[in-house]
């Protein structure tokens, strides 16, 4: 078979991504806080964005003013910055009737390409404009009037009173290991009992237990297996009580002996009965102690008193304060969106690096000067125009869920509605890949709470007379409530829950009240069992 080359010509499809659309797809799905951080980056890396320190009037404001206002000598409409939504300060231009978004995008598609000549020198027309200019008409003047002013700032609410102490921002709570070890300062121990404790300590688990055995850590110390038992009982006596236990029953008994409860029984349970009292198998309880079934209640409500797990107070997972991006108020008897904007820096282009690109300075330039100041004036145009599309974006979808979900809003989580991402991409025209985005890892401050965006999407639950349909939340609602007016000596079982449920013409089986009864941290009927 003879090998031989040949040329063919294809058409095929494909689907770019170009850089523009990456990063406007990353600024989409960032939180407040996450963009925050994401524009100071910028700021720092490129030299042609800056922030706007000083807040200018803005054109109703200047309207709104007599010539006494103004200096003598001085324009009504000064040549200042006017804050734009999703903050972007915006440059004032000559004719703001004139420009559009699609002109900007025009004088944005016509900046000068490195190397090529002015076009006022390829047209040969005297008048024609200078690149500064088409830059200062890119700077998204029009984005004032076609953007919806969404901010906190534009609006006048917002302020320090709403945000967390510093305190509550960045302290660190000790660990367990750290709290032993301050506490081990203070015991009477001589250097080898000390190196013996640190062993102990550093075997303890988060929960506030040993994980390792007497020998293990004699072993590993170097020592005698009496001395870790001296130096392990003297730990045993620090705080928290009941830490460095071996297992729960030791950690509950060392509880009990430090608070000194007189009850005989108490000690009964936990040293007999633990398995049975975690069961709460009461009348099993009565059989085996021969105490009455009030004498055993009163002892469970004691040892449900204690601690399982000593460490719980110390380390763990720090704190989580959760933003909200988006407000929403009721005023009068419609709902306004506001968008969280504390924090996010006004930007605009700085005009020393406008004049570098004008035609009369660029000729003085070399190549590899223009070439980066160019790419980094249509960086920060480019972040200035994603900016505004992601802010947009986030309004039209906060406005859509209302529509959908106006009752929630009104009256409730008992009236939330089933709802779908393609109901609100179809409500405002946009891909469902795109209100994903927008819904993730965001949260809004409603009138009910703070809930994330995603908590308004809900599959739906039937009924049986062809009604309409209940969201999902709604029915775990239900079940919540069910469960908190129960008689806490019969507790309802999750077949005894569908069966109520479905009494209410809501169509659900019990593996499902199950999921539901879980996904609350709710716990099954046997172990709500209470005795009073």
């Amino acid at each position: 078979m003879a090998i031989e080359l040949r040329q063919q010509l294809r058409l095929t499809q494909q689907l770019v991504m170009t850089p523009q659309l990456q990063q406007a797809i990353k600024l989409l799905q960032l939180n407040q806080l996450e963009l925050v951080n994401l524009v100071q980056q910028e700021l720092q890396e490129n030299p042609v964005l800056e922030e706007a320190e000083v807040d200018e009037e803005t054109p109703a404001e200047r309207d709104d003013a007599t010539p006494e206002d103004f200096a003598e000598g001085e324009p009504s409409e000064a040549a200042g910055i006017d804050e734009a939504p999703g903050g972007v300060a915006e440059g004032s231009p000559n004719d703001p009737a004139e420009a559009s978004p699609a002109d900007e995008m025009r004088a944005l598609d016509e900046l000068p390409v490195p190397g090529e000549a002015p076009a006022d020198t390829r047209d040969g027309e005297e008048n024609a404009p200078s690149d500064a200019e088409k830059i200062a008409d890119v700077e998204w003047e029009s984005y004032l009037e076609s953007n919806p002013m969404t901010g906190l700032e534009s609006r006048g609410l917002g302020g320090e009173d709403e945000r967390p102490s510093l305190e509550a921002t960045y302290a660190r709570r000790p660990s367990l290991a750290e709290h032993l070890e301050w506490q081990l300062q203070v015991t009477p121990l001589d250097d080898a009992g000390r190196e013996i404790a640190h062993w102990i300590i550093g075997n303890i688990d988060e929960r506030g237990f040993l994980r390792s055995s007497v020998e293990e850590i004699a072993r590993q110390a170097g020592a005698d297996e009496a001395d870790v038992e001296a130096v392990l009982a003297m730990i045993q006596t620090l705080d928290p009580t009941g830490v460095a236990a071996r297992d729960l029953r030791e950690c509950l008994l060392i509880q009990i002996d430090t608070l000194k409860v007189g009850n005989a029984l108490v000690r009964t349970l936990v040293e007999e009965h633990l398995d049975m009292l975690q069961k709460r198998d009461f009348r099993g309880l009565t059989r085996a102690t021969g105490a009455t079934l009030q004498e055993v209640a009163d002892a469970a409500r004691v040892v449900g008193g204690l601690e399982p797990r000593p460490g719980r107070g110390f380390g763990g997972e720090e704190s989580v304060y959760i933003t909200p991006d988006i407000y929403v108020y009721k005023v009068g008897d419609d709902f306004h969106v506001l968008l969280n904007e504390d924090g996010l820096p006004k930007l605009r282009i700085n005009s020393m690096y406008r004049d570098v690109l004008s035609s009369e300075s660029s000729k003085d330039l070399e190549k590899d000067t223009r070439n980066y100041v160019h790419d980094k004036v249509r960086s920060a145009m480019w972040l200035i125009k994603s900016i505004h599309q992601r802010q947009r974006t986030i309004y039209k979808v906060m406005q859509s869920i209302i529509s959908f979900q106006r009752d929630f809003f009104e009256r409730g989580i008992a009236h939330l509605k089933p709802l779908n991402l393609r109901d609100v991409a179809d409500d405002i025209e946009m891909h469902e890949s795109t209100v994903s985005r927008v819904t993730t890892n965001k949260y809004v401050h409603t009138p009910q709470g703070i809930f994330e965006l995603k908590y308004f999407f809900n599959s739906s639950i039937g009924r049986f007379d062809g009604g309409e349909a209940l969201a999902s939340e709604s029915v775990k609602e239900r079940i919540r409530k069910i469960i908190e007016s129960e008689d806490p000596m019969r507790p309802m079982s999750d077949q005894r829950i569908a069966e109520m449920l479905k009494a209410a013409n809501i169509d659900i089986a019990r593996r499902t009240v199950t999921k539901y009864r879980e996904a609350m941290n709710i716990l099954s009927s046997t172990k709500r069992r209470q005795i009073c």
